[in-house]
């Protein structure tokens, strides 16, 4: 069963470790590395404010854009 899930954010969580280092989660939905930011939030980039995009099943490319309802 397939449902579309909508993700607001152009951008990872950073996640501080104990140790000082950084791990950064995919808050885009687009990551090919889920849960970790692979940087495939830099395609959201070019997206306008008010549409909802539609991506294919290996969130790769923009299949629709609608109106954001």
């Amino acid at each position: 069963m397939a449902r579309l899930v909508r993700h607001d954010a152009t951008g990872p969580i950073e996640i501080k470790q104990a140790d000082g280092q950084s791990i950064w989660i995919c808050a885009c939905g687009l990551s090919q590395d889920l849960p970790y930011c692979d940087s495939s939030h830099e395609r959201t980039a070019a997206e306008e404010k008010g549409k909802c995009y539609v991506y294919d099943k290996g969130r790769q490319k923009v299949v629709d854009c609608r109106d954001d309802q």
